[in-house]
Parts: structure tokens; C-alpha cells; sequence
């Protein structure tokens, strides 16, 4: 799809500035078969989707509905559209489903576009802010399709990507986009309780969890491989039973996959952040038999977790090298707070509470929540301007004690400096906090592909 000489933005489209009104502005221009409305956010995940990849010819089906949306949208637009462009700011700022960026002049002037003459396909699941597509687009992958449900996340993702991810993957609507014939499935799928009170402890025992789309579309598309991502202790929950029927499941839906799925650190991989997640990587079965692919031979796959090139990583490395916002830096009253509240554990006898992270050090597990940032504290003596500018009792800390910022986190993640945060803190901490380590997975991805790239 070329780009018009014309800017045109997303709220061009938009002729009220009351979210709950959109629908009635434009959800009935276009409907699903069922009669429904395909809601405006997933009308514009149609249209980037269609403008990422209108010269793939996987999914035709898509690309007319992104089509039948632009014809209506145009329409609406008339004659107005200059008038429209004056109400840009306006609307923008005001409605909370208008993504602050040019919806075509500027879709493609994104700092991690797609890959040309691509290696592989995928499609990036619970996608968050895109940490499986920063390290699947290095290792030469196209994606062909995204979802992710959180509005500031997909904010961040199309700041970055130039792509709005589908909503809902529990609906079936949004499967509906997924397209057929793509390579590899990611997904860093959120764990919910399972349900284990039947005998076979494999796919229909999923059901109501959000493991079980994932399932679902494994079972439906088949793609050659599979890459999964969680948290730790998921091997263990309910006394590994949990974990069983997650295996059993990819068992069951095609898949070989290691009996031992690995548990990855992070800090092994070029950042300073001692961060555990178990990685579930499989080959689809006739792929396996085809290249002689057995479980011992995806569980020697993974990728060895040995210091990135020898160096071990430190905090000081990835620290702002300027002078941080005094915002950033811990109040006196809340520092005793912390103090307090360590000491209770501690006499308690755990070791619960604030940590400081020195310069050499390496950060704990950066999470959401406030004792994601206050396990990971630093002291940092270059503040010169110790004027609060928010609200805080007490005085700002003299001993230099902050918070990391949020580009601190970034960096904790493995995102480059040019990858764009256009949230607030709040949302930026929380989203990265949610994210992939993107080295690691690049890590380990790299070796999945080797593995199948005969097939590729």
C-alpha cells in the first residue's frame, strides 16, 4: 500500500470526542458475519495489519475487509477533511481510543519496521509491547499478526512498530484475522488457575484459561514451531500438575517439545537483571520426525547460559548517563517507610522489603507493582536540584536513593534507546515489567529456527 501525499490521521475519522460514542460514529460501518460491530480499535488493527502486509497474500480475506473500512472511512471524510485536520490536536488529546501518530503518511516512519525479504513468519500473542517481535524482527522474522488487549500497551506498540494489535484473543472474531501458513506461534501467555479434576489432563482441560486459545490456534493453524514464555514458578504450580497438562496439551495439538522445558535467566544474555522464565519451545510432530527432531534434541537446543560473551552485566552500564528528574529519587518519610517495613520481616525472619542496587550489581526481577521498583533502588549522587515537583511528605532523600527510570528498565529488558515510550511512567513501568527479555529470547529463538531451518 503506498502512502498518500495526504495526512491523514486517526482523528480524521473520528467527528465527537466521547470514547463511548465511537461505536456509534463508526462501529456500524463495518460488521462481523454474525452481525456484531468490529469495534473502532479493531477496525484500525485491520488497517495497520493490511498496511504492514499488504504485498503478502496470506490472508486475502483481511485485506478486503481493510479495504471496505478505508472505502467508508474516505467517505465520512468528504469535503471535511481539512477541517478535520484543525480538530487534530483536540480530539486527540480528548479521546482515548486515538492513537497520537499519523495513521499512513507516517505508519511506515517507525524505528523497528518490518524486516525486508524476510526469513520466517510469526504472529506475537498477548503481545504487550513487543518484546517477542523486537527479537523475532532481529533474527529476520516478518510478523503477520498481532494481539494484545491492553490500550497502553498497544499504544506503545504502535509507536514502535507501526502496528495496533488485535484486542480480545478470547473472542473469535479477532482469531478470525489470524492468517493461515505462518511459521512460528509466540505467545507470553499469562497464567490463570487450572482446572484438573478430569483423567486426561491435556486440551479439553484447558478450557477458561487463556492457555487454551493458545492451544486452540496451535490446533487450528499448526504452525512448524512453537516458542512460550512464563513465569518460574509455573513448573511448580499445583505441585507441577499444571505444568503437566500445559505439555500434555501441546502434546496433544501436534507438537514435540522438550520433557524438561528450560527455565532462562536474563543476566546470562547482556543485561544486568537476574530474571528466571521457563521457555517452552516445540517443532510441529511431522517436522520433528521429518528432521529427526526428539525432545533430547529440543531440550539441547536451548541456548547456554553462560555470561553474554564472558562479561558479567552491571547496573552502571545501563544507568542514565545524565542527571535524573528529582521526581525519580526517594522522599525522607517514604525511605523510613521502607526501612519500617523491612525491619518488620526481617524480625519475622524474612527477607522481604527494599533492596539497593549497587553499581556492579545485578537488579532483581523488575515486576509490576511498588515493590518491583523498590527492590530495585540505586544510589545515584548527581542530583544538584533537590526541589520536589510532585506532591511528597517530607524532604527528598540526601543519600542519593532513587527509583530506576523507566528507560533504566528498558534497558534492564534489552530494548534499545530508540525504542519509543509514549506512556507515563505508571504505564511504562507496569509494561515493561510485563515484557520478555528480549536477548534471551532472541537466544533462544535463534537456536529454534537453526533447528527447523531446513523447512524455513
Amino acid at each position: 500500500m503506498s502512502t498518500s501525499k495526504s495526512i491523514i490521521k486517526i482523528s480524521d475519522f473520528l467527528k465527537k470526542n466521547i470514547e463511548q460514542e465511537i461505536q456509534e460514529i463508526y462501529g456500524p460501518e463495518d460488521l462481523n458475519d454474525n452481525e456484531t460491530v468490529l469495534s473502532f480499535k479493531d477496525q484500525v488493527a485491520v488497517i495497520t495489519h493490511y498496511a504492514m502486509l499488504c504485498d503478502d497474500n496470506r490472508n486475502r480475506a483481511t485485506y478486503e475487509r481493510a479495504l471496505n473500512i478505508i472505502n467508508g472511512w474516505y467517505h465520512w471524510i468528504g469535503q471535511d477533511i481539512d477541517a478535520a485536520r484543525k480538530k487534530d490536536q483536540e480530539l486527540v488529546a480528548d479521546s482515548a481510543s486515538a492513537f497520537q501518530t499519523y495513521l499512513f503518511n507516517d505508519l511506515f516512519d517507525v524505528p523497528f519496521p518490518t524486516p525486508d525479504n524476510p526469513r520466517f513468519t510469526f504472529i506475537d500473542l498477548f503481545a504487550g509491547i513487543g518484546g517477542f517481535r523486537m527479537a523475532m524482527q532481529n533474527l529476520g522474522g516478518k510478523c503477520v499478526y498481532s494481539s494484545e488487549w491492553d490500550e497502553q500497551a498497544q499504544k506503545t506498540y504502535f509507536a514502535n512498530y507501526g502496528e495496533v494489535p488485535f484486542g480480545d484473543i478470547t473472542k473469535e472474531v479477532t482469531k478470525s484475522f489470524i492468517p493461515d501458513g505462518f511459521d512460528v506461534l509466540c505467545a507470553g501467555f499469562p497464567c490463570q488457575a487450572f482446572s484438573l479434576a478430569g483423567k486426561r489432563r491435556g486440551f479439553e482441560e484447558t478450557r477458561g484459561t487463556l492457555f487454551f486459545d493458545v492451544a486452540e490456534i496451535l490446533k487450528r493453524k499448526q504452525p512448524k514451531a512453537i516458542f512460550l514464555e512464563n513465569v518460574k514458578g509455573l513448573k511448580n504450580h499445583d505441585k507441577g500438575r499444571t505444568f503437566e497438562v500445559i505439555k500434555n496439551t501441546l502434546r496433544e495439538v501436534g507438537y514435540t517439545i522438550a520433557d524438561d522445558p528450560s527455565v532462562v535467566n536474563a543476566m546470562f544474555f547482556g543485561v544486568p537483571q537476574h530474571r528466571e522464565r521457563v521457555y517452552i519451545i516445540g517443532v510441529r510432530n511431522d517436522i520433528a520426525i521429518k528432521l529427526g527432531i526428539t525432545s533430547e534434541t529440543i531440550k539441547n537446543s536451548y541456548p547456554t547460559q553462560n555470561y553474554h560473551n564472558g562479561i558479567r552485566p552491571r547496573f552502571i552500564d545501563i544507568r542514565e548517563k545524565n542527571e535524573v528528574s528529582v521526581k525519580y529519587y526517594i522522599s525522607t518519610q517514604y525511605m523510613q517507610t521502607l526501612i519500617n517495613h523491612k525491619a518488620r520481616h526481617a524480625a519475622k525472619g524474612n527477607g522481604f522489603g527494599y533492596e539497593i542496587i549497587p553499581d556492579n550489581g545485578i537488579a532483581n526481577a523488575i515486576v509490576v507493582g511498588g515493590m518491583g521498583r523498590e527492590r530495585n533502588l540505586v544510589i545515584d549522587d548527581r542530583l544538584t536540584n533537590f526541589v520536589p515537583v510532585t506532591k511528597i511528605k517530607g524532604e527528598v532523600n540526601r543519600d542519593g536513593i532513587r527509583r530506576m527510570t523507566p528507560r533504566e528498565w528498558a534497558r534492564l529488558q534489552g530494548y534499545p534507546d530508540d525504542f519509543i515510550i509514549p506512556v507515563a511512567d505508571a504505564s511504562a513501568y507496569k509494561q515493561f515489567g510485563n515484557s520478555v527479555a528480549v536477548p534471551a529470547i532472541q537466544a533462544t529463538a535463534n537456536n529454534l529456527l537453526n533447528l527447523i531451518n531446513p523447512v524455513l
